[in-house]
């Protein structure tokens, strides 16, 4: 190995109080299989770290705590004492029945399964809102960043619990605490000999470095594992083995016996070099709890609020009664449901809201620029990171506020219009239901959950001619691809029927109603899509543009706009369908 690595000369520099990762507890060992503890080229390197939370009033006394008292060895379990009096798991004892600090993680035996299992504390858990997503802490709220992971052995064992330190001194604002780590590091590596190595001209050192103490030790294996033994091994001669219940009496000279053992161990070959590192540090809140105690937060961005380009700061406009809004990017809506736990809902053809994992339903509406405008306090009222999302996306006011979300928001009087994304997902239903009753078939070969279905059906998948096509694709994947071929069979009608799609069987049964050629005209738009998903996979102009006129598309409008146009075409056809082949009423 390096001989910087021996003398741990970076990771002496390295301090937890400027880290991204804290640990709160580690204990963890790797180890060179090739060779074992006592021959040349064994190498191993040992890591643990204890830690425990102080208030300020007892922060001096925890200022002579060291590995000793907080580190690995140090038990983190309850206590019951005979008087009645119980030390409860969180709470730091250093003398007995005096509460001194707080345990961040607890230790849990596991006597008959086995294993070394650690808790984290639930109050931190709940207090930080996270949730258990593998081995690791997330919390939902922010996007499901990994706050707390942890680490475990192939047995189970845990060996390591880390905390993102931005979410620790949250938590230790919110308490008023302070936390105290102390951690140890081993390095070693045995060598044959130290001529010609990176040790070679090394020597004992015991020094105060970095904040902490460093010692180096080099020494001869057989003095490390050599040197004499003794064994001493004393017997009962009073017992009779083929008694059925023998009783021992009390112990005496005459019913003992005992032999000593004694001798050399050696022939160790080798040298064993050793680096050893010892650190206390503070891990110091800033005062500052936005998560927990709920701090203004000024890392909260500005927004432009006036033509002219003025921006306002996010705090400035969480009042519901700033009487604002703000424009934004329609590109927003799919960067936000991108992420884990976002969703779109839709309240009329214009307005729907973004849901998130905060909780909140971000209300918008679609103007006449395709741009979302939004009701600046529900923006300035998301948690921070979600806002520097939305702020990223914003722009000066262009095309007015759309009307139909002044209409709820300021009229009290909602549009009655609706989204075509709703009415697509509500036309399958009616078409699935009719089928069901007049031919007793399924129409469908699997259920699909519609909301879920609807976040990748929308407009705003619509950016760009690419992403129009890819549109189409999730068109045909929700109607056309779900069509039970079977079934259609089973109604159809054309000789050739065995060798048909599904869209060309549902097309036949049209037929049966309203002619051949009728049907084809009505299919149109649907065998447009269908070539439009085949224009994603192989693009090529001319095919493009055959498939967009014959799905119905203006593409003089925008994309949005065109995404819409070609939902509602698809969405039109299959109600069409339904109504000429089972009548209005049906």
């Amino acid at each position: 190995m390096k001989r910087e690595w021996i003398l741990q000369t970076r990771e002496t520099r390295r301090r937890f109080d400027n880290s991204t990762w804290v640990p709160l507890r580690a204990l963890e060992t790797l180890e060179d299989g090739s060779a074992d503890l006592q021959t040349a080229g064994y190498v191993s390197e040992f890591f643990g770290c204890g830690s425990v939370a102080f208030p300020p009033e007892h922060r001096e006394r925890a200022e002579g705590l060291s590995w000793g008292q907080i580190g690995i060895s140090h038990s983190v379990r309850p206590y019951a004492y005979d008087d009645g009096h119980y030390s409860p798991v969180d709470e730091f004892e250093y003398n007995d029945r005096e509460p001194l600090g707080v345990e961040l993680v607890y230790e849990h035996d596991q006597p008959v399964v086995g294993g070394r299992k650690w808790i984290l504390s639930p109050d931190l858990v709940i207090a930080l809102r996270l949730v258990k997503d593998g081995n690791s802490w997330v919390r939902p709220e922010e996007d499901f960043v990994e706050v707390v992971r942890e680490k475990l052995e192939e047995d189970g064992s845990h060996t390591s619990i880390e905390i993102k330190r931005e979410f620790l001194l949250d938590y230790l604002a919110a308490r008023g605490l302070a936390l105290r780590l102390s951690y140890y590091r081993r390095r070693i590596e045995n060598v044959a000999s130290l001529i010609g190595t990176e040790y070679e001209q090394l020597v004992d050192i015991d020094e105060e470095r970095d904040g902490g103490r460093f010692e180096l030790r080099l020494r001869e294996l057989d003095r490390v594992f050599g040197g004499s033994w003794a064994s001493f091994r004393v017997w009962r001669t009073d017992v009779d083995p083929e008694e059925d219940a023998p009783v021992m009496g009390p112990e005496r000279d005459d019913n003992t016996e005992s032999e000593q053992r004694q001798g050399q161990r050696g022939g160790y070959v080798g040298v064993r070099v050793e680096g050893e590192f010892w650190r206390d540090e503070w891990i110091d809140h800033k005062g500052l709890s936005v998560r927990v105690r709920g701090d203004a937060d000024s890392a909260r961005p500005h927004f432009v609020t006036e033509t002219d380009g003025t921006r306002v700061a996010s705090q400035d406009l969480k009042d519901e009664d700033i009487g604002r809004w703000l424009w934004f990017r329609p590109g927003v809506v799919n960067e936000l449901l991108a992420r884990r736990g976002f969703s779109l809902k839709w309240y009329t053809r214009e307005t729907g809201a973004i849901i998130s994992t905060s909780g909140y339903q971000t209300h918008f509406g679609i103007n006449s620029a395709d741009l979302l405008t939004i009701y600046a306090y529900d923006i300035a009222k998301l948690p921070t990171w979600e806002q520097h999302v939305w702020a990223s996306n914003n722009v000066a006011p262009d095309g007015k506020v759309s009307g139909e979300l002044l209409m709820s928001q300021v009229e009290a009087r909602p549009a009655s219009t609706d989204a075509f994304e709703e009415l697509l997902f509500q036309t399958m239903r009616l078409l699935e239901r009719s089928f069901k009753e007049r031919y007793g078939i399924s129409l469908f070969t699997h259920e699909i959950d519609d909301q879920g279905a609807m976040q990748v059906v929308s407009r705003f998948v619509s950016a760009d001619r690419s992403t129009l096509l890819r549109l189409a694709k999730e068109l045909v994947r929700v109607f056309s691809d779900r069509l039970n071929v079977r079934e259609l069979r089973k109604i159809a009608a054309r000789a050739d029927k065995d060798k048909l799609g599904s869209n060309k069987l549902l097309e036949d049964v049209l037929a049966q109603k309203v002619g051949v050629d009728k049907a084809r005209s009505v299919f149109a738009v649907i065998a447009g899509v269908y070539d439009m998903r085949l224009a994603d996979a192989h693009p090529a102009s001319d095919k493009v543009s055959d498939a967009l006129k014959l799905a119905g598309i203006d593409t003089g409008q925008s994309f949005l706009k065109q995404g819409e146009q070609l939902i509602y075409n698809f969405g039109s056809t299959i109600y069409l369908i339904g109504k000429l082949i089972f009548g209005e009423g049906e």
